[in-house]
């Protein structure tokens, strides 16, 4: 079985829908159509093993996949994965253009200003491949939001985890947020 940490985040399940095993998942991946594909197989963390699932059926409705899983034949057996994670080994995800980047490619890495100043890490990557944020934590465990912009985050190294921004005055300030 595939290590459910070395797994990427395609899509979380919302909540059973229908009388048939059905769910509604709020994807995770900027190719939703692609990945959600009958045959496709995910994962799920069941007691702590990474299980493989099959889809067998898919609808969109309201840009959200409506799955059907191949054994999970009604409702109460579709409300045992309400809030899982599905998850993909990381050798199965896209190939992306230049400049472009996972999620998961991001977290981690550190963050510093192109003047030198150490910002923090790179805790979560927030919004959609057409506004996403940078989420931070500094030292002090304060939150700062970064725009994923290029006029801001001028140079990103995955390879190397580190993140050198730009930002406007006062940006860092103003986007502070207190964990809680």
């Amino acid at each position: 079985m595939p290590d459910w940490d070395a797994m990427a985040v395609v899509g979380r399940v919302a909540r059973p829908h229908g009388l048939r095993g059905q769910v509604i998942v709020n994807p995770e991946t900027d190719f939703p159509e692609e990945r959600f594909q009958p045959g496709a197989e995910l994962f799920v963390n069941r007691g702590g093993v990474a299980e493989s699932i099959t889809i067998t059926t898919v609808r969109f409705q309201q840009q959200r996949p409506v799955i059907g899983f191949r054994g999970i034949d009604d409702m109460n057996a579709a409300a045992t994965l309400a809030g899982a994670e599905l998850r993909v080994p990381i050798d199965r995800l896209a190939v992306l253009p230049p400049d472009t980047f996972y999620r998961h490619d991001l977290i981690g890495c550190a963050v510093e200003t192109s003047a030198g100043a150490v910002v923090g890490l790179v805790e979560d990557v927030e919004g959609t491949m057409g506004g996403s944020r940078l989420v931070v934590k500094t030292s002090g465990g304060v939150e700062v939001l970064v725009p994923l912009v290029a006029e801001i985050c001028t140079a990103i190294d995955p390879a190397a985890k580190r993140i050198v921004i730009d930002p406007p005055e006062g940006l860092l300030e103003l986007n502070e947020r207190a964990k809680g």
